[in-house]
């Protein structure tokens, strides 16, 4: 009788450790070679871009274009489409007139998939909520095809900050889960170009040298 006692007991706080362990897991940041992934923001975002309520972008009407110039002098536009996702365009827009994104780096380029950038080590950029299908936002049908550009996150879907990526093919299995805003329009070529700096990891997707980003600038569309 008492070895059965016993035998209980271990199975239950064998179970119990085995749950504990599985629950901690769950906030880390997943990442594969077919999903880009952010960082978690403990602050508070501006409530209109955190709830999932109504909003209507400061940019609504119109496609305002960035312009990203590379340490190495090459530059590419991005065109943002604040009628698919407007909290992620007015984010993205705020924080490139803050100059958010002046000397940070493309960290993660993945051949036939995507370049993604936008990682501050000092920061903690609020997080906003996710603008996809999955997340209740059926009014973001822009596809992941080649030059689209999308936010990246963690498996929370309102987790998405300031980290964002560029398709460099066509991504059908990220649609309606990740929150597609703007499209490289020109310099596309600038951005093919990473996948030519050698890279490490277990993706083979760090880059050895870094790709760093001069500067960010917004040209009103």
């Amino acid at each position: 009788m008492k070895k059965t006692v016993f035998k209980i007991l271990c199975l239950t706080f064998s179970l119990l450790f085995a749950v504990l362990c599985f629950t901690g897991c769950g906030s880390k940041t997943v990442q594969s070679a077919t999903s880009p992934a952010g960082t978690n923001s403990e602050i508070e975002a501006d409530a209109d871009l955190q709830t999932s309520g109504a909003y209507i972008s400061r940019y609504d009407g119109t496609h305002p274009q960035v312009v990203f110039t590379m340490e190495n002098g090459e530059t590419f536009t991005m065109e943002l489409y604040p009628e698919y996702a407007p909290r992620s365009v007015d984010n993205f827009v705020s924080l490139v007139k803050e100059g958010f994104y002046d000397g940070l780096t493309f960290h993660r380029v993945i051949d036939n998939f995507m370049a993604q950038g936008g990682m501050s080590q000092t920061a903690d950029v609020p997080s906003i909520y996710g603008e996809f299908a999955s997340n209740g936002f059926s009014q973001n049908t822009l596809k992941h095809t080649r030059g689209v550009v999308s936010m990246a996150r963690t498996d929370y879907p309102d987790s998405a900050s300031s980290q964002f990526f560029i398709c460099y093919n066509d991504c059908p299995w990220l649609d309606g889960s990740y929150a597609a805003f703007g499209k490289v329009t020109e310099g596309m070529e600038t951005v093919d170009a990473f996948l030519e700096i050698e890279r490490t990891g277990s993706e083979n997707s760090e880059p050895v040298t870094p790709i760093v980003i001069e500067s960010a600038k917004l040209v009103e569309g």
